[in-house]
């Protein structure tokens, strides 16, 4: 019987965690920053189902919806984090130039409190990403921030392109030329992987088409071609079934990649840090490729020796579809200080800056038709800020992911762990013990001596 009960509690709390992710909201009187369609001044945003309905003045609020009342406020898209790796553990499968066959999907953390941290920071979305170890990494995970499950899978923005990570530089040739002294050791041995991993990519297509050409040939014996997880996922890179987003920094490796995707008919690739991106801006553009930068971070290692915090706004410039992105647990938190930090070094105006942030890393997510910015129709996933918030002195005071209240700056708990009470008295905590017999003071006496 306590089994039967038990599985019925687990069944009632699945519902109530599901009915929490769409929400009816009436946010109203915000100044809102729509980011594709201007500022709208004294504006409500009605959110049914998780999904903005109505944008507009003097809306009503539907029986069993909230109400936020913004005046003085500003009402912006969630922000959207295209490089990051908040709610995974390790994100490098280090044992291979290639690891294709990896995703990080398999392998979130919703309890990261990394994630609650990033909601507090008005980000709705961020890319978990795999790591840079590897010349061709694995695949990564776009997720939603709706902290307070415990369900991986809830995480996850359904229906999201796939996306895999590539790595340019001295990770990969440390990693594997140095560290085990196989290909790659240098760039162009870099390069070599590339071109051999979609070398054998097009012939495992070209096996399993002749083999799905000819299986229902009458006296074909022809046997199916082994099946590869690897080779399956480089093969979808090909077909444009997938998203890659390259760890880069130099002008003549991304440009390098560049000629490798055109050779094999690739043509869906952002870079991300692209520190000299600057430097071949016309030719990312023409190319169609985009690039996700830090605002001004580099010198950190040598070949990051070279950039210019003027690289956001050059590209933009260039139309090159550029987003600003974190890498970071801690500055995803402010990124929309890192976007105003282009209206000092560049001059972009509001609208372009916050573009950084929102709308452009949706389009290198390919998620733009759901989110990223304030239209009808799309995700209800929504920041809203005390002060603009590209201004110094903004701080944000609320963040919705599909209408539902994730962060709320005056009314949330201290401690947001989940199902973790600071306060609770645990034995080991107030266990007591002859500190005669403790390892951790030994050979130390000298520091009480008088």
């Amino acid at each position: 019987m306590k089994k039967y009960i038990f599985t019925i509690i687990l069944a009632c709390f699945a519902f109530v965690t599901q009915a929490q992710e769409q929400g009816d909201v009436l946010i109203k009187n915000g100044t809102v920053l729509t980011v594709t369609n201007g500022t709208l001044e004294n504006t409500d945003v009605l959110i049914k189902d998780g999904k903005i309905s109505k944008i507009g003045k003097g809306l009503k609020a539907p029986s069993g919806a909230s109400t936020i009342d913004a005046s003085g406020l500003f009402v912006m898209p969630g922000i959207i984090d295209a490089h990051s790796h908040i709610a995974l553990d390790a994100v490098n499968e280090a044992t291979s130039p290639v690891t294709a066959e990896v995703w990080t999907g398999d392998a979130i953390d919703p309890l990261d409190v990394s994630i609650y941290r990033a909601l507090a920071g008005g980000v709705t979305i961020s890319h978990a990403m795999h790591g840079s170890a590897n010349a061709v990494g694995g695949q990564s995970e776009t997720i939603k921030h709706r902290y307070g499950t415990v369900d991986p899978e809830v995480m996850k923005m359904k229906d999201a392109p796939r996306t895999i990570k590539f790595a340019l530089g001295e990770n990969p040739t440390r990693v594997h030329g140095g560290g085990n002294d196989i290909l790659p050791r240098t760039r162009m041995g870099v390069e070599a992987v590339f071109r051999n991993s979609f070398s054998e990519a097009q012939e495992y297509m070209e096996a399993w088409d002749k083999y799905n050409a000819n299986k229902g040939k009458k006296g074909y014996k022809g046997a199916p071609p082994a099946y590869d997880l690897r080779l399956e996922t480089l093969a979808d890179i090909l077909k444009g079934e997938i998203i890659i987003h390259c760890h880069s920094y130099r002008a003549d490796e991304i440009y390098m990649l560049m000629q490798v995707c055109k050779d094999f008919g690739v043509n869906r690739l952002v870079f991300q840090h692209v520190n000299e991106g600057f430097k071949v801006a016309p030719e990312l553009a023409e190319f169609g490729a985009m690039a996700s930068v830090f605002s001004d971070w580099w010198a950190y290692k040598f070949e990051v020796y070279y950039s210019t915090a003027y690289n956001a706004t050059i590209l933009t410039e260039n139309n090159v579809v550029t987003s600003i992105n974190s890498d970071s647990g801690e500055l995803i938190r402010h990124l929309y200080h890192e976007a105003a930090k282009t209206q000092k070094y560049g001059g972009l105006n509001d609208d372009l800056a916050l573009s950084l942030i929102t709308i452009n890393p949706a389009k290198q997510l390919g998620i733009e038709d759901r989110v990223g910015s304030i239209e009808e129709g799309k995700d209800g996933d929504i920041a809203i800020f005390k002060n603009h918030p590209l201004s110094i002195y903004t701080i944000p005071i609320y963040t919705l992911v599909d209408g539902v209240v994730k962060f709320d700056r005056e009314n949330d708990a201290h401690d947001m762990r989940i199902y973790t009470d600071p306060e609770e008295k645990i034995d080991v905590t107030f266990h007591q013990s002859d500190h005669s017999t403790d390892r951790c003071m030994q050979d130390t006496e000298f520091l009480f001596k008088e």
